[in-house]
């Protein structure tokens, strides 16, 4: 079912509406992706251990994402999806500045865990606002678009990190400055609060449809459990950018100011491709996802067995599976869903897939320390277990192409 979002040129007033919350992101992102670009040596230097890097990664993706179970019924009971998103992004751009006063790496892991309970928050709110916009232009497209615009900040926060590692060789100072796009993240949002105001039959306010008081509680489609056990394998294999930035210190491989770079690098390629797999997804639907698990398994053993060459070739294919799921996974529930229940369903899907990747992170930063191949092919063996049930998908025709 189709909801009524737009009126007066609805896919013009579906474009502007998400670019304006792609602007929003676009600054979030400079702020936690900046920091994210360093957390691995980061926490080394506070006295972490790879082990506890890969827990820390994978517990705040977990708790974040498990959030979202809890806020994603929120919004679909409250409708308050403005205020769970502004009160989302506020505490995501307190957290991460306050990191550059961390004493160890307990208070620094508690900062991250707090940045990642922020984007819970926020995240299956914005997602059923976007999702209404997508209606108007496809899902794949306007998920990718979003993307485009949210990974553009992603380049440019760890581009401000690394300049400023490289001037005063220290962490610290770079990540107190991302408070500047944070600053920028809540005036973004504030403007595009009061230039959608009052349009809630046209954009920033879904307009569901009659039943969606006792119908919100209704089933999930059983096609929503297995698309969501598959892209929880696909996270659970998937090598967290920190644990790959701590390997390439440790190994001596890539110079500290130099992993900011490499990180810019891979949300450059994440927002470039992004837009590419969106499309693609709206001509072939979930077959996409299989290509994205491709890129994802060569990301293990360039990333993890090679020198500074490979590290290259594995932050190429590390960007461009990040940049198909950005762009595919949300938009394939938004196809699957309908819009009385997507808040509920995002939010069992984010948690499902925080909790995977936090079982892969935790087991990989741990199988490290035996071997790096040994974390190679714990994550291969996952991403394609994840291929096998998107090619069963798309066999079946249970996604709806």
């Amino acid at each position: 079912m189709r909801a009524a979002l737009f009126r007066h040129d609805p896919r013009s007033s579906a474009v502007r509406f998400i670019v304006c919350l792609g602007v929003v992101s676009l600054f979030a992102d400079m702020t936690y992706e900046g920091a994210r670009s360093v957390l691995g040596p980061f926490l080394q230097n506070l006295g972490a251990n790879a082990a506890e890097v890969g827990f820390i990664a994978g517990f705040g993706e977990m708790l974040g994402a498990g959030l979202r179970f809890f806020s994603g019924r929120l919004a679909d009971r409250s409708r308050a999806y403005w205020t769970l998103t502004i009160l989302g992004y506020a505490l995501t751009v307190v957290s991460v500045p306050l990191l550059a006063l961390a004493l160890n790496w307990p208070m620094a892991a508690a900062l991250i865990v707090a940045e990642r309970a922020g984007k819970s928050l926020r995240g299956p709110a914005r997602d059923v606002l976007l999702s209404g916009a997508t209606e108007q232009v496809g899902h794949g497209w306007g998920f990718g678009l979003h993307t485009a615009l949210d990974q553009t900040g992603a380049v440019l926060g760890p581009l401000l990190v690394a300049a400023v590692v490289a001037r005063f060789h220290h962490y610290g100072p770079a990540l107190l400055r991302l408070a500047i796009p944070g600053l920028a993240t809540m005036l973004a949002l504030a403007a595009a609060r009061v230039l959608f105001a009052g349009r809630g039959s046209e954009v920033g306010q879904p307009q569901l449809p009659s039943e969606a008081g006792p119908r919100a509680a209704a089933p999930l489609p059983p096609v929503f459990r297995i698309y969501t056990l598959a892209a929880g394998l696909l996270a659970c294999g998937f090598a967290d950018f920190p644990l790959l930035a701590f390997h390439w210190q440790q190994a001596g491989i890539v110079r500290p100011a130099t992993i900011p770079l490499l990180y810019a690098a891979a949300m450059a390629v994440d927002g470039l491709t992004a837009l590419a797999f969106g499309k693609l997804f709206d001509r072939i639907g979930v077959a996409v996802l299989v290509l994205a698990t491709v890129f994802a398994v060569a990301a293990l053993p360039l990333g993890f067995l090679g020198g500074f060459g490979w590290a290259i070739a594995s932050i190429l294919c590390w960007g461009t599976a990040m940049g198909a799921q950005d762009a595919c996974l949300r938009a394939g529930i938004a196809r699957v869903v309908s819009m009385n229940k997507r808040g509920r369903a995002f939010g069992i899907f984010n948690a499902s897939y925080g909790i995977l990747w936090f079982a892969g992170s935790a087991a990989m930063g741990a199988l490290y320390g035996i071997s790096p191949l040994a974390l190679v092919i714990f994550g291969m063996a996952a991403e394609i277990g994840a291929a096998g049930i998107f090619v069963w998908l798309e066999r079946s025709r249970l996604v709806e192409v």
